[in-house]
């Protein structure tokens, strides 16, 4: 196997706004490389990127694929990523790992929600870039127009490296602007410029050279001197100019028609860095992110950067080497965890395929199954010389349901299937919700959940339905009340006996529920007290409204009676719990309700929409937070409303704002509300007791 080095590897991620040809244009990169012999179609889910069952099913790329291929003999590390939002995480991975990133814009949609947003995540990691105007072939594609659009929405460093030929006759080529050349078909034969678009070309050149120019101090004294740049000049000027992030050359093509792709693949391999012109993203003192240089002769470090479950083949993590050389069936030191981890064989993959390697070497990425203790965002390293590097920054979920085992037998695989589900993607978490009995998923979005569904059912065997999260209500009390209760029983031997007198009095939010002994005189003996406290918590799991946990009161025993013979502390236990039914009902009872506090980040043109969204869902707005043409949204707002809220805020902002949400605390419902909840809790008791 052909080692590489640092400077001949290339690791870039291949990033686009959903359905702006991505993964055709992978198809096309690795085909115009002779990696494969057809170009396979996404809407024939034969695309060696798109293997995934669920993928295949939507159309659409769903996590993040590596497709290495060699060219100009540089190894290139493809990383197909999804363009849908809810799979953003995969995006993320991807970035952190690549050196390079090639954003792909579709020639007729333009700049979209999806491109700004990958954008940021390149400009947050100062990741170098291409941008590919994709779909020229397209009847309505306008690069001329797209190029407007990109420079207004991701600036004026954006510039054009290629005119296309044809844009409006029929897709044919493109016309290179530094060598002023014309490549035309699939295989990009050069040619002469077509007289038509000659002054077009001019102008285009004139423009980059000025751009090019302007990003280097030693160029633009000699240009603005009346020197004409020479052509080395300008390739090494917009290599440095990528490089530093000031330049963005723009270029175009069709990877479906597979034309103009071999252009982007030589701009790749001389425009985009390597790994050796990047430095590692260490956490170096005080947990702080560093920088060193990469070392392929230094101990090993190396990032994992994402885990794949298979039922046959086990865990797959996937891996980015970053300093020394990681062997097949070797021992190596999880740096994250402090333990040593195993070493099986190493693989290079490629879409599905797997091809074993003896060893992976610094700048390359490979992957590794059946590790014991490694996981996402670890590093694994020399023991004597750890490194530790910085992991991947995934999103926090936002949008929450409830899974529900559909037999008996789902249930029994439930808990350790969802556990290999959000090791697989990290933007899932769970939890079980104590109070209302289920177990939550959380994600990014619907269809993120519900593809993961699908994979439980598909690789686990574990079919679920997806529901919308019950709100854990509570039930209070508003006034002090005060209870008795006697538990009077009389049978043929002893009988039973247990007698307590409560005060019940509310507390602040957030109190809990507080039990205290106030007995004087010995009319209950010290050890039933025990027996009517736990006799109190019993009672307050199920209050007297609609049935929710109470909260917030402060339960008192101050009196009693007991028998020497029939009393025990079972009777003092129901006497204890009946008091508490009773001084529920004379105080004055109440539901509260979950309240989160809620930001939502959006275009301000928006803001009005937003706003009046949130006040049809009882929500309080705190105030905004305006910045650089986006506003910042604060409100507060009840659970119940907003368990769906990432669904409404696409629709309201076409997909431009994101929120975060947190519990902020307990408040009390409406009484209009109220009856509807007391309501259809009563319906869905009925509804169990049909089912037992």
């Amino acid at each position: 196997m052909a080692q590489y080095g640092l400077k001949n590897t290339r690791n870039l991620a291949l990033l686009a706004h959903n359905g702006a040809g991505k993964t055709s244009l992978s198809e096309a990169i690795l085909f115009t490389a002779k990696v494969i012999n057809r170009l396979g179609k996404v809407s024939e889910g034969a695309t060696t990127s798109d293997y995934d069952p669920a993928e295949q099913k939507r159309g659409m790329s769903i996590s993040l694929s590596l497709l290495p291929y060699i060219w100009q003999g540089n190894k290139i590390n493809l990383m197909d990523t999804p363009g849908y939002p809810d799979f953003v995480g995969e995006v993320k991975s991807a970035i952190r790992v690549s050196d390079g990133a090639v954003v792909v814009i579709c020639a007729v949609s333009g700049v979209e929600v999806g491109t700004e947003q990958v954008w940021r995540y390149c400009e947050d990691a100062s990741l170098s870039r291409l941008i590919y105007v994709n779909r020229m072939d397209r009847e309505n594609a306008d690069f001329i127009k797209v190029v407007g659009q990109i420079q207004t929405s991701l600036g004026r460093k954006c510039i054009p490296l290629q005119l296309p030929i044809g844009a409006h006759t029929g897709f044919q080529g493109i016309i290179d602007l530094l060598k002023m050349k014309a490549y035309t078909g699939t295989a990009s034969q050069e040619g002469e410029i077509p007289a038509p678009l000659k002054a077009q070309a001019d102008e285009l050149r004139h423009q980059l050279i000025e751009a090019i120019a302007e990003a280097d101090d030693a160029l633009l004294e000699k240009y603005l001197g009346g020197e004409e740049l020479t052509s080395e000049e300008l390739i090494s000027g917009l290599r440095q100019g990528v490089l530093t992030g000031k330049l963005v050359p723009i270029l175009a093509g069709s990877g479906l028609q597979n034309v103009a792709v071999s252009p982007l693949m030589d701009a790749i391999v001389n425009y985009l860095p390597s790994p050796k012109e990047r430095d590692v993203l260490v956490i170096g003192e005080g947990n702080k992110p560093a920088q060193s240089p990469p070392d392929a002769g230094a101990p090993l470090a190396a990032l994992v950067f994402k885990t794949s479950a298979d039922p046959y083949v086990g865990r797959l993590t996937y891996f980015r080497v970053y300093n020394g050389t990681i062997t097949s069936n070797s021992h190596v030191w999880n740096v994250t965890r402090d333990e040593q981890e195993r070493i099986g064989q190493l693989f290079l993959l490629r879409g599905k395929s797997q091809e074993p390697v003896p060893e992976v070497a610094a700048g390359d990425i490979g992957a590794v199954a059946k590790l014991n203790v490694t996981g996402t965002g670890d590093t694994l390293g020399a023991r004597d010389k750890p490194v530790k590097l910085v992991p991947v920054v995934f999103p926090e979920p936002r949008f929450s349901e409830a899974v529900y085992p559909k037999t008996k037998t789902d249930l029994d695989k439930l808990g350790s299937s969802l556990a290999k589900i959000a090791e697989e993607d990290p933007t899932l978490k769970m939890h079980r919700e104590a109070s209302t009995n289920e177990t939550i998923i959380s994600g990014l979005g619907e269809i993120q959940l519900d593809v993961a569904a699908e994979k439980m059912a598909r690789k686990f065997g574990v079919n679920v339905d997806l529901t919308t999260p019950k709100v854990p209500f509570r039930e209070t009390i508003t006034v002090t009340a005060n209870a008795e209760y006697k538990h009077k029983k009389q049978t043929g031997g002893h009988g039973q006996y247990g007698h307590v007198l409560l005060e019940l009095e509310p507390l602040p939010r957030g109190s809990g529920v507080q039990f205290e002994e106030h007995v004087v005189g010995g009319s209950i003996p010290k050890n039933y007290i025990p027996a009517v406290e736990k006799g109190v918590h019993e009672a307050v799991q199920e209050g007297v409204l609609a049935g929710y946990p109470v909260e917030d009161v402060k339960v008192t025993v101050y009196d009693g009676s007991f028998h020497p013979v029939d009393s025990s502390e079972i009777c003092f236990k129901i006497a204890g719990a009946g008091a508490v039914k009773k001084g529920l009902l004379q105080g004055n009872p109440v539901l509260l309700e979950p309240i989160v506090k809620i930001k939502v980040t959006a275009p301000d043109t928006y803001t009005g929409d937003i706003i009046s969204d949130l006040n049809t869902k009882r929500g309080q707005v705190l105030g905004m937070n305006p910045s650089s043409g986006t506003n910042e949204i604060e409100a507060r707002v009840p659970l119940a409303e907003v368990q769906r809220y990432a669904i409404s805020l696409k629709s309201i902002t076409q997909g431009k704002g994101t929120y975060s949400i947190e519990f902020s605390h307990y408040q009390e419902v409406p009484p209009m509300v109220t009856q509807k909840i007391i309501q259809a809790r009563q319906a869905e008791k009925e509804k169990e007791k049909e089912k037992a």
